[in-house]
């Protein structure tokens, strides 16, 4: 059985008139960025739950996120004489404890967490975009699930004030 649900997803975005190099270094500031190997080991290594949690939280940054990649969009526009250059990155940060808080109640939040911050400079300055979780997961009809993805929203939208501020 095939089920199609349209989500409707709200986006937000910030415009900067700093460089984009000051934007990512702002954005790192609140994105832990952790060795994803020995993460893993870690991980996988510990006995408990408390003990996964401490590992997760030594790994986080300021504004309880970490940085599981990043992809340099821009690498493909760069090598093409036919198209106008810029500076693109994606950057894929989450929380697996926040991730574990969602998909206990909502299994699909899994689709969308970890989250995207899109970073990408246009005449106009530097824009930072943001796909809200609580939109993604808004026909849930979970009410903790949502909560969660609003503290997650409120955290990520922190982090994007003060980078682009």
């Amino acid at each position: 059985m095939m089920t199609t649900k349209k989500i409707t997803v709200d986006r937000v975005t910030f415009v900067s008139k700093r460089s984009f190099e000051e934007v990512l270094s702002l954005l790192d500031k609140g994105i832990g960025r952790p060795n994803l190997a020995e993460l893993n080991r870690r991980l996988n290594e510990a006995p408990t739950f408390e003990d996964y949690a401490s590992v997760i939280h030594s790994a986080v940054g300021s504004a309880d996120l970490m940085e599981f990649m990043r992809l340099d969009l821009g690498s493909a526009l760069r090598r093409d004489p036919a198209v106008a250059a810029y500076k693109i990155v994606r950057i894929i940060a989450g929380n697996p404890l926040i991730m574990k808080q969602m998909t206990a109640h909502v299994p699909d939040a899994g689709s969308y967490a970890p989250v995207t911050i899109l970073v990408y400079e246009r005449a106009d300055g530097v824009h930072v975009s943001y796909d809200t979780m609580a939109s993604y997961l808004a026909t849930s009809d979970n009410e903790k699930a949502l909560q969660v993805a609003k503290d997650l929203d409120a955290k990520v939208i922190r982090l994007l004030t003060e980078a682009t501020a």
